[in-house]
């Protein structure tokens, strides 16, 4: 198993310099989760942090290997306004995650589709004074943060009878910048146009790919990534999912040699590694 660039007691310390030294900062904290600390805010996207999707297929024919160690136990994570959740997938959407975290945070609230409401309940228990919800096209502001719902195809636009979107990205705003999560997405039609209208500063981008031969939904690769990143406009692109689980993974070089090729200013971090914004 690959060791996380830090971790635990590391990982903390460099949380608390940051935020002691009033410094913007960026963690990837594996798979799809990032720690996002500005000034005004802290904002925790998808948060993995638990051995849940290994446990649950352990004994099956889609075993989730973890590749890279856990950066954190999220019962040690503290400080944190906002906690989203994109879509409804472990990897996204994490029982064994989330509750430690809103335990640990109790002002912090959990942004989640509209759509999923009902799924978030019945997973997490009562939790309603917790949650913020949103649609794609829609703004909430949180604790000063301004955030946005953007459409994710995962593989699809998928939609509830009422016309809301089960998947997500997410574009926060706060102390001046614009960061982009993606959740888990393709490329599909309207994306590079509504995200262009952000410029976001930074653009945080899926690259395990779309293979239907691992039996699950698929994203976009590091090529796509990285065009996606430079046709909206992004300051910074940052790599995610991958170096989680061996079936479902991809090496970073591809999506950094074609930001390179065209010109767009790229970041592969490594778990547990940080940031200055």
């Amino acid at each position: 198993m690959k060791p996380a660039f830090q971790k635990d007691d590391a990982l903390l310390a460099d949380i608390t310099r940051a935020r002691a030294e009033g410094r913007s900062r960026l963690w990837w904290l594996g798979q799809s989760g990032f720690l996002l600390h500005m000034r005004s805010g802290t904002v925790l996207f998808d948060p993995y942090l638990s051995d849940s999707l290994t446990k649950k297929y352990a004994d099956s024919d889609k075993p989730h290997t973890r590749i890279t160690e856990r950066v954190i136990d999220p019962a040690r994570l503290t400080g944190i306004d906002i906690i989203t959740s994109s879509h409804n997938h472990t990897d996204h959407f994490d029982a064994e995650t989330l509750l430690p975290l809103l335990a640990a945070n109790p002002r912090a609230r959990l942004l989640i589709p509209r759509a999923n409401r009902a799924f978030v309940l019945e997973r997490l228990g009562k939790v309603e004074e917790k949650l913020v919800e949103v649609d794609a096209g829609e703004r909430v502001t949180v604790a000063g943060v301004e955030l946005h719902g953007v459409p994710a195809a995962h593989n699809t636009v998928e939609r509830d009878e009422r016309g809301r979107c089960h998947f997500l990205g997410y574009v926060a705003r706060l102390d001046g910048k614009t960061v982009y999560h993606s959740g888990d997405t393709l490329l599909h039609d309207g994306l590079v146009r509504v995200l262009s209208a952000f410029m976001p500063d930074v653009a945080l981008v899926p690259i395990n790919g779309n293979r239907p031969e691992r039996r699950v939904a698929g994203n976009l690769d590091g090529r796509e990534a990285a065009l996606l990143a430079y046709e909206i406009s992004a300051g910074v692109a940052v790599p995610h999912h991958f170096d989680m689980f061996e079936f479902n993974t991809a090496s970073p070089d591809e999506f950094v040699a074609e930001c390179r090729g065209l010109g767009q200013r790229c970041r592969a971090l490594r778990n547990g590694e940080g940031m200055d914004l």
